[in-house]
């Protein structure tokens, strides 16, 4: 009777021994895989417009940098159309991509398709525009979005010599009507500009050095739903004739972004500003877009941020090459950035006041702009 014990001791034994093999085996395969080979595989990027300069430079720069690391890309554009991304989306996952860039329309609007990425196995990367409500977002390529809105809102005071250009207050009394607009508020990037510019305006609004004559100064209420310029436009319109149609003039308006700003100083163009003696009021801007910067040099619009989307295309491809080796890629923040389920790791990168000062410097030297291209 002993024997038959034994037997199943030493079978119960070998199947242990079995068993922990295959889960030692099944472990190196799920490490293989993930710093597998993926020279040339595929990426998706998708982008939000064409119709914002800004963005036809950011997918060709990207595009440019993933096919010269040897990866074939899928670059796509929406047309600021929600279900087109989805579909993009959908088609890229079908694809086979093995990594997702993504610029979102709108940060909550894609959670199926990036749960269906994640069960695929494939990485994300949100790529200047944080995608909110969902754990499956990876990593996240941009700039110090709240340091734009801080510089955005310093060009303002400069412009209205409230503060030198070191950020040395002036000593200015006020007040000085100014009014606020904020970009899209379904891009979580609008309110990091808008709450790092109020972070420098608040003060002098509060001292009544500047003054919101509109008294429109909440997020919600400033925002431009798809950073429309007409949107844009027709509330500057809207202002001018129901605040200022006692004849006082705006002398500031905080612009997040220069599609915006083109549509304000239409607004202000269409209401006598810029004709006689009567002047622009300053108006800020960001993304340095070509019909911008040549306002700026025709003294109209006052300063824009300029963002090198050069480097964030490199440093995008970077992190994309190092992601697609298994590897950890280079991330300089780990704290700011929740997208409301999880803190996303990010990679950082500076931005620059430009006016007619310097823009020669840092827009045609710098060759992010050409000569000709501003004639």
């Amino acid at each position: 009777m002993k024997y038959p014990r034994l037997a199943a001791i030493l079978t119960a034994a070998t199947m242990v021994a079995t068993l922990a093999a295959c889960g030692d085996a099944e472990k190196t395969v799920d490490k293989e895989a993930t710093s597998g080979d993926n020279k040339g595989a595929l990426v998706g990027i998708t982008m939000p417009t064409r119709t914002s300069e800004r963005w036809i430079h950011d997918g060709d720069n990207l595009k440019k940098q993933l096919e010269d690391l040897g990866y074939k890309v899928d670059l796509q554009y929406a047309e600021n159309d929600i279900p087109t991304q989805t579909q993009q989306l959908d088609s890229q996952i079908t694809k086979g991509a093995k990594l997702l860039i993504i610029a979102s329309i709108d940060g909550e609007a894609i959670t199926s398709q990036l749960d269906n990425a994640a069960k695929a196995g494939i990485k994300v990367i949100a790529y200047d525009r944080l995608i909110r409500k969902s754990p499956n977002v990876d990593y996240y390529a941009t700039f110090d979005n709240f340091k734009v809105g801080v510089q955005q809102a310093t060009s303002l005071l400069t412009g209205l010599k409230v503060v030198d250009a070191t950020g040395k207050d002036l000593g200015a009394k006020g007040p000085l009507n100014i009014e606020l607009f904020a970009g899209s508020p379904d891009d979580n990037n609008a309110t990091f500009f808008f709450n790092g510019a109020m972070s420098i305006l608040k003060p002098y609004i509060d001292k009544g050095v500047l003054n919101v004559k509109s008294k429109q100064m909440d997020f919600q209420t400033v925002s431009t739903l798809r950073w429309d310029p007409e949107t844009a436009q027709k509330r500057m319109e809207n202002i001018l004739t129901s605040t200022y149609k006692d004849g006082s003039k705006v002398d500031g308006v905080l612009s997040p972004y220069d599609g915006i700003s083109i549509g304000i100083l239409s607004a202000l163009k269409s209401a006598g500003y810029g004709t006689g003696s009567q002047a622009y009021p300053i108006v800020s801007g960001q993304d340095a877009e070509v019909t911008s910067v040549k306002s700026i040099i025709a003294g109209e619009q006052y300063s824009t941020i300029y963002k090198d989307t050069r480097q964030l295309a490199k440093a995008t491809g970077e992190m994309a090459d190092a992601v697609l080796k298994g590897q950890a890629p280079k991330t300089n923040n780990t704290t700011d950035y929740d997208n409301g389920v999880k803190v996303v790791p990010s990679q950082l990168l500076e931005s620059i006041i430009v006016d007619k000062s310097n823009y020669q410097k840092e827009l045609i030297d710098s060759g992010y702009i050409s000569a000709d291209a501003l004639k």
